[in-house]
């Protein structure tokens, strides 16, 4: 039998959980639009059911994941729920091990994967991606 939330409290509030447009996915974009990059948003992992890159630069091939402490274990800021631990222990491990799956899908298909945490400033996650994203452009000095 599949284990459940605690209560159905619990429940409901997972369920209204957002998972994508986030306010720092949101910010993100925001920046990244107005410095003039284009991208899509929520593409889909070759291969891999289920799973999506918050913003791709498709013909750069780099992938965005904009990652929430609680849902993906930050090392500064995950907690561990007292409720029904057992079963929270083993979903957050799955998420994690899903993202490491999920990067070296990625990282083997020729990808630049960047992860960011939900908690670091819009402006200096949008200052990264922008800087991969130029690095990415400059061609690259071809000797004679």
């Amino acid at each position: 039998m599949r284990p459940t939330a605690s209560s159905p409290a619990v429940a409901a509030r997972m369920s209204r959980q957002a998972s994508r447009d986030t306010t720092q996915e949101l910010a993100v974009r925001r920046l990244l639009h107005g410095a003039g990059l284009r991208y899509r948003l929520h593409v889909a992992v070759p291969g891999m059911p289920r799973r999506n890159v918050d913003i791709a630069f498709r013909k750069l091939r780099i992938a965005v994941f904009l990652d929430g402490c609680f849902w993906h274990g930050c090392p500064d800021h995950a907690t561990s729920p007292r409720a029904n631990a057992e079963w929270w222990r083993s979903k957050l491990d799955r998420n994690m091990a899903r993202d490491r799956e999920t990067t070296d899908r990625l990282l083997s298909e020729d990808w630049s994967v960047l992860r960011f945490w939900e908690h670091e400033s819009a402006e200096d996650v949008a200052r990264r991606i922008t800087a991969a994203v130029a690095s990415k452009r400059r061609p690259s000095a071809e000797p004679d």
